[in-house]
């Protein structure tokens, strides 16, 4: 490893990834599972976003959402999934210092720009749901590119605030990172400056993009719920149910894993819990989210045939 004299250690200037394990067979079998997971994850969310602009019966607030969700699922996905699939078929596990952060840059942009998509959609729902009658004139497409575009920048904005603090870190020690990508957590560990400061802040900024936003999805769709209660059809109560059920575990594992790991004090987690919660809103929700909030959608389903 090229390595540079620093003070009076050694400066790293690459790091090595641990994943999920070592091994010929396990790297094999995780290979083939991984780029099967990212194959999945890219033609399903690139179906949505073609179908959603090419579709004229799609351009509505709710698919506009859908396809922001999908890009940013493809653009998540691609942040972390292709590194690792490379580094099972070739067994290169290493990474540059700047390349590592770029990957963390990138991956925390858009983990925060999701937690704020994921309370738009469910705003919206809530509106179509609940208060019908003035959703279109509420919903309208000014409101629905500010939302949009206020999601994405937001996700950037709240990011830039760890990425320079991670960034003016030292690192001097230490090069394996316990993890299967570049997150602040196991990266910060390896660091041989003051981390408090870093970690304490992570813990905020991280509270203040996921809580604000799971409280408001999760108060839509508890009147979403209320409101499809009261629909006198059994038949209308049924399909109401399993829509938001379905949409509502998806958003608690991705909020709940994102708690537990990220505004838990980060010295204080465990890395197999760490990777394991990890895993959830970094691999599992980007596979997912096609399927629970796309594919199982009548409209979808047409365009799709057509």
């Amino acid at each position: 490893m090229a390595n540079q004299e620093w003070k009076n250690g050694t400066a790293v200037t690459e790091f090595i990834f641990l994943d999920f394990g070592n091994g010929p067979k396990l790297d094999c079998l995780l290979f083939l599972v991984f780029l099967s997971i990212y194959f999945v994850t890219i033609a399903g969310n690139t179906c949505i976003v073609v179908l959603v602009m090419v579709n004229q019966h799609l351009h509505t607030p709710m698919y506009f959402f859908l396809g922001n969700l999908a890009c940013l699922e493809i653009c998540y996905s691609s942040s972390i999934l292709p590194r690792m699939v490379l580094s099972y078929a070739g067994g290169d596990r290493r990474i540059s210092v700047r390349g590592c952060l770029t990957q963390y840059y990138f991956f925390g942009c858009l983990a925060a720009a999701e937690c704020y998509l994921l309370a738009v959609m469910s705003y919206d729902r809530y509106l179509a749901v609940c208060e019908p009658l003035h959703y279109l004139s509420r919903m309208d497409t000014q409101l629905c590119l500010r939302l949009g575009a206020a999601s994405w920048v937001s996700g950037f904005l709240c990011n830039s605030i760890l990425m320079f603090l991670i960034s003016n870190l030292d690192f001097c020690g230490p090069n394996e990172i316990d993890h299967f990508f570049c997150d602040s957590s196991p990266v910060m560990k390896l660091s041989c400056s003051d981390t408090w400061v870093a970690g304490f802040v992570t813990s905020v900024v991280a509270g203040v993009c996921s809580l604000p936003s799971f409280l408001l999805t999760f108060s839509s769709y508890l009147y979403i719920i209320v409101t499809v209660m009261r629909i006198p059809s059994a038949a209308g109560r049924k399909k109401g149910f399993s829509t938001c059920s379905s949409h509502l575990i998806v958003v608690i594992l991705f909020y709940w894993s994102i708690l537990a790991v990220y505004v838990l004090p980060y010295h204080d987690t465990h890395t197999l819990p760490n990777k394991v919660f990890s895993a959830f809103y970094t691999i599992l929700t980007p596979l997912v989210n096609p399927l629970i909030y796309s594919l199982r959608n009548k409209e979808i389903k047409k365009a799709l045939q057509k």
